[in-house]
Parts: C-alpha cells; structure tokens; sequence
C-alpha cells in the first residue's frame, strides 16, 4: 500500500536492460511494455522520454483510470495502437493484438550512430543466404535524382552508408527479394548531424534562447512555487482519495473471492456426497442382483434335480410294468407269432403257385405262335444295334465336350464355369483390389488383346504365390488354371499327351486363360546336365514346343522353390521374375492381426460359436508375436492361428487366454525350428540343386 514510483521504475530499466554497459546491443530492436492501474507518485515523462531517445518502443497497457492525456504522451506514437485500456480479468482479449504490434515493431529498419557524413542501418533477418537477397536504396531529399543503390546477401542484417552530405534528409528503403514468398518494403527517413561551420552558429543560437529561459525562469519562479504548492495540496488529497477508494475495491475483491472460494467448496462437497452416495447404492443393486441370481440359479437347479428324479422313477415303474406285463403275457405273444409266421408262408406259396401258372400259360403260347417269335427277335436285334452306336455316339460327343467344356486331368483348379459348376455356382466373384502394378499390365493387355507375358514367381513355400496368381487373374477379368509339376513328372509318356491336352484346352478360353504352374522345377529340369527319363524329357519338350510364342489365349505363370533347377529355354521364354521373401516384421504384424481377427476375434464377438476371449491387450500381444515369429512364412502365420481356435474349443470353457497363446507361439517357434534343421540335415535336393531359401 506504498507509494507508486514509475519514474524510478523506468530509470532503473534504462540502466539494467537498456544500456549498452550491461551488454544491450545497439543494433537490436528495443520494446517496452508498461502494465499500470492508475497514476504515478514521481514524474515518468523524462524518464520515458529518455527510453525513447533510445529508440524503444513503449506500449502501454493500462487497467485502472489512468489518465488519458499522461499515458498518450507516454506511449510511442501513434498512441491508438501502442496504448491499451482494459480490465484485469479480460488481458486475453488484446494478448493477439499486443503480440502482433510488438512483432511489427521488432521487425523495423532502424538508424543508429548518425554522424554529418555516414548512417549506420540494422534490419531484422528477414531471409537467409539461399531465400533470396536485399535491395538497399537511399534518395536525398536535395537530390532526387542521385539515388544510390546497394545490393546485399540475404545473410545480411546491417549496412553503413557513408559519404553523406550534412544537414540532410536521406529517404531509406530496404527492399528483400525472396524466392519463397512476398515480404514488404521496409523504409526510414534519416537526417544526417550538421557540418562545423552550421554547428558553431547554432551553437550560438542555443546559447541565446538558454540565457533568456534562464531570465524567464526566474520570473516565473516564484508564480511556479505557489502553484506547486496548490498542486501538491491537490495532489496529496487525490492520492488520499485514490489510497481509500484502491483499499475499499481491495476489501471488495477479497470478500467476493472469499464468498466464491466457499460456494465452490459446497458445491465441490455436494458433488462428492451425491457421487458416494450413489457409488454405494450402484454397490447395493449389484449386491441384489447377485443374491437374486443366485436364489434363481439354485431354484433352477433344484426343480432341475426334481425333474430328473421324477423322470427316473416313472421311466424305471414303466419298465418294470412293462417287464411284468411281457412275463404274464409270453405264452400269447408266442402264439401270435406262430400264427402270424403261418400265414405268412401260405401267402407266399400262393403267389408263387399263381405266377408259376401265369408264366407258363403266356410261354406256351408264345412258343406256339412263330410271328411272335420272329417279332421279338427282331426287335432284340435293332434295340442291341441302337445301343451299341447310341454308346460310341456318345464317347465321341463327350471328348468333343470335354476338349470344349471339360477340365483336363491335370488341372487342379480353375475358375472357368463348366456345365455342372454352372448349376452349383450361378454367379461370378467381383473383382477385387487391385494387385501390385503387374496387374494393371495384364489388365490392359487382355482389354487391348495383345500378347500375354510369362511370369516366373520363386520364393519360400507358403509366401503367397498361388494366393497372388489368383488375384491376378480375377483383377485382370481372366480365368486361371493350377496344375502342379509334381503331376506331371510321375505319368510318363502320358505326360506329353496330358500336356497337350491342357494348352488345348487353354487355347479354348474366350476370356484368356491364365495356366498357373505349381512346383515347376519338378519337370521342368535341364536337359543337359541332369540325368532324366526319356519320358520326362519328351515331356519337357512338348512344353517347350507349346511355349515357343506368346500367345493372346493364355498366360503362362510357373512358380518354383528351386528357380536354379529351370533349364535354360525355360529362363529364355520368362518376360518377368517376381520374388517373394518372407514376409518383415511389419507384414507380419499386419499378418497376426488378420488371422488374429479371423480366427480368434470374430468368431468370439459373434458368438455364434463356442470360443470366448480373455481380457488382455489384443494389439500389444500381436506386436510382441509378431516379433518372436521371425523366418516364418504367412502360411505358417495363418496355421498359428488356426492353433489358436483349435486349442479354445480344447479347453473346458472355452476361453482363449494370454498364457495359451504364448503356448502355441513357442511351440509354433520350435516346429519352425525342427524343420529348419531337417532342411539343413537334407543337403542338396534330389536333382543336384540346393534351395536357395534358409
């Protein structure tokens, strides 16, 4: 509750933070900002003025009944944008105007050390060395032809213009040319310090004008002291006012706070009362739920109990009434079956009897009329030679059909509709997303019917090679057909004709056919230096012969674990080789996650089947299996899963818990394991070649 002393206040911000002694920097832009609620017990216009000598900028904010006129000399001009009123409560309505205002003012062209014949200019960063660079003009207002330009880097943030002419107006534009975006002109008017000759004349002058103040000022002296003295008489009693007025609004806050502390706290103790009273009565329903469903389980049990008494007491009185009943009863049933065993057999002799005459009658007299006998002869003979050509008819009609519709022996799978997989399956799959960019190649190829590419997939078993040629024959609005080479190699000499049937009936398709070959290396081995059949290589040939061109029928894609064992003609007839690895850490958590939700999560939210889920975190189990299952191929993934399902339906509840899926992923992880020693174990693969996958 002491006096205010802004004054002070601002004289010592001039030596502590504006003075060059304490380390201000003459060439860094300088801003005040004075926050006040009233009036100052000292002077703050010298002071002020001092500070802006300096070249700060002063802002004032102001949130009591400060006097306007004061405060607007105070602040820099113009006054309407560095002077503030607004109350205390309510600083966050100016804080982006008074921001954006300082701002403005720290990025300003700025004069210092003017002497008669140089300027000294600083400007704030604006660009750097490669955004650009500055284009600095200086015009004398005496001169205005004689403009003088400077071009500097855009590093650049001062520059000292010398060989000035005393005494003059000099106009200064900084002007940055950036390459990234439009920034303003900066400009300054500077006038340049007096030469010698004009400094002694004014020299004089002033000494003049501060001998005749000094004669005013001790005529006015006494008048100034008695109207100090009124002054200060009025000064002292506004103070007193302001004192007692600032204390009553002090009080005044302080009760209101006071008063809002207190309703806060009831309200917060409400709050907290009703939230524990209704936590217990929560706990109470609970409590009667659970007893009510307990007193409906044990009944349900019991009348489950009684029923099942009941039913075993009636179920054993009926079967001893009905034991009883057949002893008392044994010698007439006995009887009953005799009879009915009697006139069963009487009935049979008279129907053989009957038919015995009927049969002879119609004999004799057939064998006794010969048109008859010569009738039915012919007729045998025409009905045996309809059927014998009704049957080569139809062998014939049905390899026709077969070479047209059917499926050759070879093939596995496809998705041409034959005449019976018409009937089961009437309508279409839709295509599906698109397949990595050698599907939209294939896609254009059979829109622009053009010649089909053969495609070499190599790669670990169960990386998804079958998975992706189905994919590209649906995307690309083809059939597909999947043979395996493991078919082929055993037929023999069957195997050419086989092989030709298939690109046969490739070549039959309307849609494109495209042949997916599994295991190809099983048949498709060099011929020079591996020792196979004749058989085998007869068939080679065939394919060979068959694969000699592209064909805008069909689209050849082999798949192979061992690429090494193709021979060459084979390598020369490949247009493009597409690898797939094992799959990375991240595709195998995406692969978790899938199977995860397949198998596990959907078949449990559903709950349409017996297979429940334990509460723990889904996804971080996933990321932590999919960094244990390393080396393992999406197959191997997806089995994992499925280990997963069959070990819940396992179990005496049901549930899949945490502790039953690491199970199964440390025994996935062993089985991995096992097999990678077998593979080790094995050496090179029948045929010389070794796989080229660990």
């Amino acid at each position: 509750m002491g006096d205010t002393n802004t004054g002070l206040a601002l004289a010592y911000a001039k030596e502590q933070l504006f003075a060059e002694a304490v380390g201000a920097r003459p060439a860094v832009p300088k801003v005040l900002v004075w926050v006040t609620d009233g009036g100052s017990s000292d002077p703050v216009g010298p002071p002020m003025q001092e500070l802006k000598d300096l070249g700060v900028t002063v802002f004032i904010v102001s949130t009591g009944r400060g006097n306007l006129l004061e405060l607007s000399d105070a602040a820099s001009a113009p006054a309407e944008k560095h002077l503030h009123f607004v109350d205390v409560d309510d600083l966050h309505i100016i804080t982006q105007e008074l921001r954006g205002s300082i701002l403005e003012a720290m990025q300003q062209l700025r004069a210092y050390e003017i002497t008669s014949s140089s300027i000294h200019l600083a400007w704030p960063p604006l660009l750097t060395t490669n955004s650009g660079y500055y284009v600095l003009e200086l015009v004398p207002s005496t001169k205005q032809g004689a403009v003088r330009h400077q071009q500097l880097p855009g590093n650049a943030t001062n520059w000292t213009w010398a060989g000035l002419d005393p005494d003059t107006d000099y106009d200064v534009a900084l002007v940055p040319e950036s390459n990234e975006r439009l920034l303003r002109p900066l400009h300054l008017r500077v006038h340049t310090l007096p030469g010698h000759a004009k400094d002694a004349l004014s020299l004089a002058q002033m000494q003049e004008q501060t001998l005749q103040m000094e004669q005013q000022a001790k005529l006015k002296e006494y008048e100034a002291a008695v109207e100090q003295l009124k002054s200060e008489q009025i000064r002292v009693q506004a103070e007193e006012r302001r004192k007692t007025l600032s204390e009553e609004t002090r009080q005044h806050q302080a009760r209101a706070q006071y008063q809002d502390k207190l309703a806060r706290q009831r309200y917060e103790d409400q709050l907290k009362q009703q939230q524990l009273i209704n936590e217990e009565n929560l706990r109470k329903q609970e409590e009667s739920v659970q007893k009510q469903e307990a007193m409906r389980r044990a009944t349900v049990e019991r009348e489950m109990e009684l029923r099942h008494k009941n039913e075993m007491l009636r179920v054993e009185a009926e079967a001893r009434a009905r034991a009883k009943a057949e002893r008392e009863n044994a010698d007439i049933i006995r009887e009953q079956i005799r009879l009915k065993a009697a006139e069963n057999r009487q009935t049979i002799l008279e129907s053989i009897r009957t038919a015995g005459a009927l049969f002879g009658e119609g004999f004799r007299a057939f064998v006794t009329d010969w048109d008859k006998v010569t009738a039915t002869v012919a007729g045998l003979t025409l009905l045996a030679v309809g059927v014998y050509s009704a049957k080569n008819a139809t062998a014939v009609a049905g390899r026709h059909i077969e070479a047209r519709l059917g499926k050759p022996s070879l093939v596995r799978e496809t998705s041409r509709i034959t005449v019976l997989e018409a009937l089961r399956h009437p309508i279409q799959p839709s295509l599906e997303a698109r397949v990595r960019d050698i599907a939209i190649a294939t896609r254009n190829t059979k829109k622009n019917k053009s010649l089909y590419r053969n495609i070499l997939m190599y790669g670990p078993p169960g990386t998804g090679k079958t998975l992706f040629a189905k994919k590209l024959a649906l995307h690309s609005g083809m059939d597909y057909a999947i043979m395996t080479g493991g078919d082929v190699a055993p037929m023999g000499r069957e195997g050419v004709t086989a092989m030709h049937k298939v690109f046969d009936w490739a070549n039959t398709s309307r849609r494109g056919l495209l042949l997916f070959v599994d295991e190809a290396d099983a048949f498709l081995r060099k011929r020079a230096t591996e020792k196979i059949s004749e058989d085998l290589r007869a068939t080679l040939n065939a394919f060979l012969h068959r694969t000699g061109q592209h064909s805008s029928k069909f689209m050849l894609v082999l798949a192979s674990n061992q690429p090494e064992q193709f021979d060459w003609a084979i390598n020369d007839r490949i247009d493009e080789m597409v690898s797939f690895d094992l799959p990375r850490r991240e595709e195998r958590e995406r692969l978790v996650r899938m199977y995860f939700d397949k198998y596990v999560l959907k078949p449990a939210t559903e709950g349409k089947q017996r297979l429940k889920l334990a509460q723990f975190d889904y996804g971080k189990k996933c990321s932590e299996i999919a960094q244990l299952t390393e080396g393992m191929s999406g197959r191997e993934i997806s089995q994992l899963a499925v280990a997963w399902q069959a070990m819940a339906y396992a179990s005496e509840d049901g549930v899949l818990t945490e502790a039953m899926v690491d199970t199964r992923v440390q025994d996935a992880i062993e089985q991995h394991q096992q097999k990678m020693r077998w593979l080790t174990v094995q050496g090179p693969r029948p045929g010389g070649g070794q796989s080229p996958f660990p």
